[in-house]
């Protein structure tokens, strides 16, 4: 019942579909004016619909220059299991890593593989395209919004949320089933950590001894996001221009990345691209406990004007806009596929 109450009093825990009605009638708006039901997918020409839906996160990274990701690796469904040990071997991933969907959805399906057997019964369970990325050496994460006109050679940052990983610290007595209970955020995630750790989740951690029970920044399992716009300065912009006018047709969305510290991602140093999210990006700083959920209306519309701005210039300058029934079939593959992963 307390998690309930919890969920019910905090807006960031509600359905998107009740958080979105209004701005739902700002989307109208703009696809009346633009004259299409799918404007947004004009937004980053380069990716498949903008971005929206149905993008393969490796044809992304194909786009990205390589010193900026980790070594990732696709495997197709239904390829035969010597041959995903073959391709592993010859990536050079090493273990642990992750495997994630190609066509991924709030961060379902995303897994850490410790060990050749981890590998194997993810594939085995798989009824999807999945990804091996070698795991980023940097302990930090953070999202930054970026967005950039057509006719611009630089872009900006509009906005920055830090991610607080699902970190419970020992006190010598407790049990981590127990540490979870203690924070409404992560007691969130218990149905979904016992299918993971099971028995795991009985033992007893030292005094002081931290463990990572989710290691990346995803707020639909248990990450905290924290609002970072202190930290947009003009030399995070230059790193920031500096790789994303290297991503050719790339002008809005957000970049997940892992960093050392932030001294060292402000100079442009020591850290990696996770996932780069196009025009379905949301900016996450919204979902920090301490902003209202009118804040968040405002950033949302803020943000669709953007969408709305980049995807016409880029349709003035010849990218087509996908038709209502090409946009209906991908939308029709966007469920089927959300519905594969979504209680992997």
């Amino acid at each position: 019942m307390s998690l309930s109450i919890h969920k019910i009093t905090h807006w960031e825990y509600w359905p998107y579909q009740l958080v979105y009605i209004p701005i739902s009638f700002l989307w109208l708006y703009y696809i009346i004016k633009a004259r299409s039901f799918f404007f947004f997918t004009a937004s980053n020409p380069t990716i498949k619909n903008g971005g929206f839906v149905m993008e393969s996160k490796k044809e992304i990274y194909d786009i990205i220059p390589p010193q900026f990701y980790p070594k990732t690796e696709l495997v197709k469904e239904g390829t035969v299991w010597s041959e995903i040990e073959n391709r592993l071997v010859q990536s050079g991933i090493q273990f642990p890593f992750i495997a994630k969907p190609d066509i991924g959805l709030r961060g379902s399906a995303v897994k850490k593989i410790d060990t050749i057997k981890d590998l194997e019964a993810y594939a085995r369970k798989a009824n999807f395209d999945f990804l091996l990325q070698d795991t980023i050496p940097y302990a930090n994460e953070v999202g930054i919004f970026y967005i950039r006109y057509p006719n611009q050679k630089t872009g900006e940052i509009t906005g920055i949320v830090s991610k607080e990983f699902l970190v419970v610290t020992g006190d010598g007595k407790s049990t981590t089933r127990a540490l979870l209970s203690q924070n409404p955020r992560y007691a969130l995630q218990l149905t979904v950590l016992q299918k993971e750790y099971g028995d795991a989740l009985n033992e007893i951690l030292p005094i002081g001894q931290k463990l990572n029970l989710v290691p990346y920044g995803n707020h639909a399992r248990g990450a905290k996001f924290v609002d970072g716009k202190e930290w947009i300065s003009p030399a995070l912009e230059t790193v920031l221009n500096t790789v994303c006018t290297q991503i050719p047709g790339f002008y809005f969305g957000r970049l997940d990345v892992m960093y050392h510290n932030l001294e060292d991602l402000q100079q442009g140093k020591n850290f990696s691209i996770v996932e780069l999210n196009g025009a379905g990006s949301e900016p996450t700083h919204i979902y920090d406990p301490k902003h209202s959920l009118f804040f968040a209306w405002k950033e949302l519309a803020r943000h669709l004007g953007y969408l709305y701005q980049i995807s016409v210039q880029n349709h003035k300058l010849g990218i087509a806009y996908l038709s209502y029934k090409e946009g209906m079939q991908q939308m029709r593959l966007h469920f089927e596929q959300s519905s594969k992963i979504v209680n992997f």
